[in-house]
């Protein structure tokens, strides 16, 4: 189970902020964000070596994307179409709400369950796709927003449960001073009971393989990344 928290202030000079872990077998292999597709100029995510698709990019017109699977659906099958290729989809467009509304056209049953998120500085939305018609698509409120394999702030997630009220007390990162001190330590927390733990450690061959941090602010982003477990990787810029 992945997880990725969202701050959304309308007005501020960084109106979203991004923090993300990624959850995910550690035998699967994977490159580090950059700009792996030729034929996507301006695209600069993560590539999953597997199906070749990404779970996290951002584009040249500060469009986020992010992919989380949904309880119960990790891992590919046959009959489905990789859903990697989702983020990368929604990174061919200009804007958060362009994204959703040709991704809101898709068959949600060519995929297995997925929660994507797109956004821009002007705010986000979540598409739920539930393995049958069209996915559904939720336009975020300002605040945090938590999203795991659950719905987006779903109290039911016992990971929401134990972290969006710390996300909410905590500072908000500031990504021109470089500030997301408070936010790397909650991404970095594996503090016990493990099976809520924010960084997931190694067991079952399974665990936290990397962590992202990303600030949206209009004509500029900050797009960090770690290549690990974040209480164990230094976080590198990669724009």
């Amino acid at each position: 189970m992945c997880s990725l928290i969202l701050s959304f202030l309308p007005g501020d000079a960084w109106p979203v902020v991004i923090g993300a872990n990624r959850d995910e077998m550690l035998a699967r292999p994977w490159d580090p964000p950059a700009a792996h597709w030729p034929e996507r100029p301006g695209v600069i995510a993560g590539r999953d070596r597997t199906a070749g698709g990404t779970w996290l990019g951002l584009n040249r017109h500060g469009v986020v994307a992010a992919l989380l699977n949904r309880t119960g659906s990790l891992g590919p099958t046959p009959d489905k179409a990789s859903r990697g290729a989702l983020p990368l989809m929604a990174l061919e467009e200009r804007s958060a709400a362009a994204a959703a509304a040709r991704l809101a056209r898709l068959d949600a049953g060519r995929y297995r369950s997925f929660n994507l998120l797109v956004a821009d500085a002007a705010g986000g939305y979540v598409l739920r796709g539930l393995e049958r018609g069209a996915p559904e698509t939720m336009r975020l409120d300002p605040g945090i927003t938590m999203i795991t394999a659950h719905d987006p702030n779903d109290p039911d997630s016992p990971r929401i449960a134990r972290y969006r009220g710390a996300f909410e007390a905590a500072p908000r990162p500031d990504p021109a001073a470089d500030a997301w001190t408070a936010w790397r330590a909650l991404l970095a927390d594996r503090a016990p009971p493990a099976d809520t733990a924010l960084n997931v450690g190694p067991r079952g061959g399974f665990g936290t393989v990397s962590s992202a941090l990303i600030g949206l602010g209009g004509e500029r982003a900050r797009f960090l990344f770690a290549p690990g477990p974040p209480d164990r990787t230094d976080f590198a810029s990669v724009i």
